[in-house]
């Protein structure tokens, strides 16, 4: 097993929003701090300005040493800029330093769980789904933020591990009647004795094994097409025909088996597709068939629910047969699961639920099965 090591790369777009953030808090605060420089130069100009001026000629002792009052005063007005801008220019620098430091600090702790977000997301590959980023250090929008991506991963773990159950399911379904045409291959074509009624039992054999790989491959791609789509045109359709429909098909197994059909069939007229309902129905009354006893019996009912927010169109099929618990009926609608029991079965693909789920999803509704 070879391991490869991803290096690690540098979390670029957060330094460059950090610096982004940094950089813009700082510039904001020399900008205040500007302003804040120039009314106080005003205030001081102001403020030597309003000094009164001696008489011209007067002479101010200083130190011992007489001085004009006019100079002192051009003097003392000249100091007090020269201090009052050394004093701002420094200040300025210190102020802008303190934003710059303040700003890359808390942007730093105030990024750390978007960190953690990346980090979390860049490990993330197949064989690592249920990594999880958990509790982040803030309870701000990142922290929403990081539920909402752990969410997201739970869904795409599920979604993958149904993926891979399936193509296992798939496989495993694909390979019985594979095996079976080739053991039967091998088994005449070693026969050197072999007469003509043994090649047509042969051949009897591979052409049932390869209808039911047939079956299973077009059960697969009704239920890729299926599943997850979005219908395109519809149009308004009864139930209560689309049963009558799915009937006749399955006539021929209802009066093999001597079952009683009773039907209850209202009009319960909704918009779709006519071939995915019709398949809806023929895949219900097909499993009521199969998985019933000789001399059954099978209710189909059809009406019309009316809710306070919107209007039901529901169809039931009810059968006896072998009693199902709740856990087993819950997983009637998974794929290849027949009567609760997962490849078992010699008939049948373990598909036709699957496909009626995924097509009354299709048309925004429902489907559930009770013992």
């Amino acid at each position: 097993m070879i391991r490869r090591r991803t290096p690690r790369l540098p979390d670029v777009r957060a330094r460059s929003l950090r610096a982004r953030v940094t950089l813009l808090a700082t510039a904001l605060v020399a900008l205040v701090s500007v302003v804040l420089l120039w009314l106080a130069w005003r205030l001081v100009s102001d403020s030597v300005a309003a000094v009164p001026d001696l008489p011209p000629g007067t002479l101010v002792r200083v130190d011992g040493v007489e001085v004009e009052a006019s100079v002192l005063a051009g003097y003392l007005r000249e100091q007090a800029r020269m201090r009052m801008i050394t004093a701002g220019s420094v200040a300025f620098v210190l102020v802008v330093a303190a934003a710059g430091i303040l700003a890359w600090t808390l942007t730093s702790r105030v990024l750390r769980p978007l960190r953690e977000i990346t980090d979390t997301a860049r490990r993330l590959s197949v064989e690592s789904l249920a990594e999880r980023i958990g509790r982040v250090s803030s309870r701000d929008e990142l922290a929403e933020l990081a539920r909402t991506f752990d969410a997201m991963l739970d869904r795409l773990q599920a979604a993958f591990e149904a993926q891979r159950h399936f193509v296992a399911n798939a496989s495993h379904e694909l390979r019985t009647p594979l095996s079976v045409i080739r053991t039967e291959l091998d088994v005449t074509l070693a026969d050197e004795s072999a007469d003509e009624a043994e090649l047509r039992r042969m051949a009897g054999v591979v052409r049932e094994a390869t209808e039911r790989a047939e079956r299973l491959v077009g059960s697969l791609l009704l239920l890729a097409r299926t599943d997850g789509a979005n219908l395109g045109a519809t149009e308004p359709v009864d139930l209560a025909v689309v049963v009558d429909t799915a009937l006749g098909a399955v006539r021929g197994e209802v009066a093999a088996r001597e079952l009683d059909v009773d039907l209850r069939t209202d009009s319960a007229v909704t918009d779709g597709d006519p071939a995915l309902l019709e398949r809806v129905a023929g895949n219900l009354l097909e499993n009521a068939v199969r998985h019933n006893v000789d001399r059954g019996r099978i209710t189909v009912t059809t009406g019309v629910t009316a809710e306070p927010d919107r209007r039901w169109a529901v169809l039931t099929v009810a059968s006896t047969g072998p009693v199902l618990d709740p856990e087993t009926a819950a997983g009637l609608f998974e794929p290849f699961r027949r009567a609760g029991t997962a490849r078992t079965a010699r008939s049948g693909t373990g598909l036709g639920l699957s496909i009626v789920r995924a097509a009354v999803q299709a048309h925004g509704g429902s489907v559930a099965a009770e013992p």
